[in-house]
């Protein structure tokens, strides 16, 4: 196993090609894609041959930075993953931070375990500036883990179908959300000045 970061209750490690059916459970939860595509799973083709290759390129290519499978440390198993990946190739100094953890997992505070973790990470060793996430606007449980990471709104946008694609978010032919989409960020001097 990959350790790409430890945290109290969390493991986090490299996705690997036997992750497939993890994610394939994951992104077939309506409640998990509810507000990433309305609910609708992701069929396994789109995460075998689109969405792990692009997770495990991902990670190929940026050292320190990419897609990590959450695990429980205490059982071992699979919550979800968190991505921590470069905005521009050419320009590793802001990142994305984003996370997707099973319905199990929710509300028990490990996607701000997490995503701190992973913003102390970029910020002490890999020379990050800026850390960047996103939601929709309604989905409030995610805009707190934002938040209780230090994150702050910075603007109100509309993603695209192909936005989402390019996420790693399968979403099939149909209209958008009827809402916007939020971004929040932290700078390292921000951060810093908190510590």
């Amino acid at each position: 196993m990959q350790a790409g970061l430890e945290t109290e209750r969390l493991l986090l490690r490299r996705l690997t090609r036997a992750d497939g059916d993890n994610l394939f459970a994951l992104d077939s939860d309506p409640e998990v894609m509810r507000f990433l595509n309305g609910g609708a799973p992701t069929p396994r083709e789109a995460i075998e041959r689109e969405i792990l290759p692009c997770f495990l390129r991902c990670s190929e290519r940026f050292p320190g930075f990419g897609v990590w499978a959450a695990v429980e440390k205490e059982t071992g198993e699979f919550l979800g993953w968190f991505s921590f990946r470069p905005v521009d190739e050419a320009t590793p100094t802001e990142v994305e931070l984003g996370y997707r953890l099973r319905r199990e997992a929710w509300g028990r505070g490990y996607a701000t375990e997490g995503a701190r973790a992973l913003i102390r990470k970029g910020f002490t060793e890999l020379g990050v500036e800026r850390v960047i996430a996103s939601t929709f606007e309604a989905n409030v449980a995610s805009r707190r883990v934002m938040e209780k990471a230090g994150l702050r709104l910075v603007r109100t946008f509309r993603f695209t179908p192909a936005d989402l694609a390019g996420e790693g978010t399968y979403h099939p032919a149909g209209d958008l959300f009827d809402g916007e989409d939020v971004e929040y960020a932290l700078d390292r001097t921000d951060w810093e000045r908190a510590g």
